[in-house]
C-alpha cells in the first residue's frame, strides 16, 4: 500500500556478512544489531538520544533476548524511555521492520526511528528430543543422590543426539517441505536446468566481487572486530567461482535434483540498520539533518501464496504492488530479488514474463513483463553475499537505494520470497 508521505531513508549501514559458523560465529544477533545501529547513526550524524524508537527484524529469537530490539536499543545508547520491538516475517523481517517504522511515524509515535534486521544463524540453538528433555528435567529436580544417579543411568546415547534448530526453522510445517525442496519443485515446474542455476550462481559471485573490488560495498559495510580478527568485507563472494567447480557438487534436497549448496544461498550471520523519518519532516525542517537522505520508500505490498511454491512470492507481491501504484515492471530502473535459490529467482523471472501464469495465477490479461538482466541484482545477491534471514529485507533496500544514487537513477523494486508462502515487494525512489 501507499502512505500519505514517503518514508525517508536518512542513512544505513550493515555488518559484513559471513557464512554461519565462520568469521562472525562468536557475535550474537544482539551484538551484530548494535554494531549496525551505531554505524547507521554515525552515518546519519545523529546521537542515540535523537531516536524515538527502534524496530528490528529477527527470526531465530535468541532465548536470552526475547525482544532483542529492546536490548539492541539500550546497548546502542538509546535512552531508557525510548521504545523498541522485534518483528518476524521470516525472510522479509527486515522489510517488515521498515514498514512497521513507517506506520509508527504515520501514527505520530515518533519522528526518527531505526529499523533493520539481525540474525546469527551460527547461534541458533541445538535442542534435545522431548524424551531427553524429560529425563534431564527429572535429574535436575532430583532431591537425593540416589535418584539423581538413577536418572543418569537411564540416559541412552540417542538422548544426546541434538535436534538442529536451524533445520526445524527451514522446514515448513504447513507443507512438510524444507526450503530447498520448494526450490526443486519450482525448478521442475518451470523447466530450469542445473546449468542455468549454476550460471546464475557464478554471475552472482562475479557481480559481488566486482562491486567489492571497486569499493561499492564498503560504502555500506561497517567493519567489526571479533575474536581478535578484523572483518572488513563480506566473506561469501568467491573470486574464482566457476561452472566447473559448481558442477562437482551433489544435489542437496533430491537424489536426482538440481539444487545444490553452490546455487543456493548459505546460512549467514549479519545485520543491517536504517535511520528513517517521514518525508514531511524533511520538508518542514530542511536544516535538521546534515545530509540529504539516501532515498525514499513510497509503496509496498505483501502477498500470500502456496507454501510449496513460496519462491514465487515476489511475483505475487509485485503484481499487487503494480496494481496499487499503477506502475509497470519496466518503470523500475533497478530490481533486487533476494537470491534464496537460483532456481527460485529464475522461476520468478519466467513467471513475470508468462502470459499464461498471469492469467491463471494473477487474474491479469497480460504478463507482468520481462526483467532486463542488466537491471537485476547488479551487485550480486544472497547466493554470493549470504542471507541472514532477519536482515536481508533491510539489506537489499539499502543496497538498492545506494545503487540508484550512484547511477543517477530514480526508481527501484526490492522483493523477496518468504518461507511459509508469502512475498514482499517495496518500491523505493532516489529523489
Amino acid at each position: 500500500m501507499t502512505q500519505s508521505h514517503r518514508l525517508a531513508i536518512l542513512a544505513g549501514a550493515r555488518t559484513p556478512q559471513a557464512k554461519a559458523f565462520g568469521s562472525l560465529a562468536a557475535c550474537s544477533a544482539v551484538e551484530l544489531g548494535v554494531h549496525a545501529t551505531q554505524a547507521a547513526l554515525s552515518k546519519a550524524s545523529l546521537q542515540p538520544a535523537a531516536i524515538a524508537e527502534l524496530v528490528m527484524g529477527n527470526v531465530a529469537g535468541p532465548p536470552d533476548s526475547a525482544n532483542l530490539a529492546r536490548i539492541i536499543a539500550l546497548k546502542a545508547g538509546m535512552p531508557q524511555d525510548r521504545i523498541a520491538h522485534t518483528v518476524n516475517r521470516y525472510c522479509a523481517s527486515g522489510m517488515e521492520a521498515i514498514i512497521a517504522a513507517w506506520q509508527a511515524i504515520q501514527t505520530e509515535r515518533g519522528e526518527v526511528i531505526v529499523a533493520g534486521g539481525t540474525e546469527s544463524m551460527s547461534q541458533i540453538p541445538m535442542l534435545f528430543s522431548q524424551t531427553a528433555q524429560r529425563k534431564l528435567l527429572a535429574i535436575a529436580r532430583s532431591k537425593t543422590w540416589a535418584s539423581r544417579l538413577a536418572g543418569y543411568a537411564g540416559l541412552r546415547p540417542r538422548d544426546f543426539k541434538p535436534v538442529l534448530g536451524v533445520e526445524l526453522g527451514l522446514t515448513d510445517p504447513a507443507c512438510g517441505m524444507n526450503m530447498g525442496q520448494t526450490a526443486e519443485l519450482l525448478a521442475e515446474e518451470f523447466s530450469i536446468t542445473r546449468v542455468e542455476q549454476d550460471q546464475f550462481a557464478v554471475d552472482s559471485h562475479r557481480k559481488a566481487i566486482a562491486a567489492a573490488q571497486r569499493c561499492f560495498m564498503s560504502g555500506e559495510i561497517a567493519p567489526l572486530e571479533t575474536a581478535g580478527q578484523a572483518i572488513q568485507c563480506d566473506v561469501g563472494p568467491r573470486d574464482h567461482q566457476s561452472l566447473a567447480a559448481l558442477a562437482k557438487l551433489k544435489p542437496l534436497f533430491k537424489r536426482d535434483g538440481t539444487v545444490t549448496a553452490g546455487n543456493s544461498c548459505p546460512l549467514t550471520d549479519g545485520a543491517t540498520a536504517l535511520v528513517v523519518c517521514a518525508e514531511k519532516l524533511l520538508l518542514e525542517s530542511p536544516d535538521r539533518f546534515q545530509q540529504p537522505p539516501l532515498g525514499y520508500v513510497s509503496a509496498y505490498a505483501i502477498a500470500g501464496c502456496d507454501p510449496r511454491r513460496m519462491g514465487l512470492g515476489p511475483v505475487f507481491a509485485t503484481a499487487k504492488l503494480l496494481k496499487q501504484t499503477g506502475m509497470q515492471l519496466g518503470d523500475f530502473d533497478l530490481i533486487e530479488i533476494n537470491e534464496a535459490f537460483a532456481a527460485q529467482v529464475l522461476a520468478c523471472l519466467k513467471a513475470f514474463a508468462s502470459k499464461r501464469f498471469a492469467a491463471s495465477e494473477l487474474q491479469r490479461g497480460e504478463s507482468l513483463g520481462e526483467v532486463d538482466p542488466s537491471r537485476l541484482n547488479i551487485h550480486g545477491g544472497a547466493i554470493a553475499l549470504g542471507h541472514p534471514v532477519g536482515a536481508s529485507g533491510a539489506r537489499i533496500v539499502l543496497t538498492l537505494l545506494r545503487a540508484l544514487r550512484e547511477k543517477g537513477l530514480q526508481r527501484g523494486l526490492a522483493t523477496l520470497c518468504v518461507g511459509g508462502g508469502q512475498g514482499y515487494a517495496v518500491m523505493v525512489e532516489s529523489s
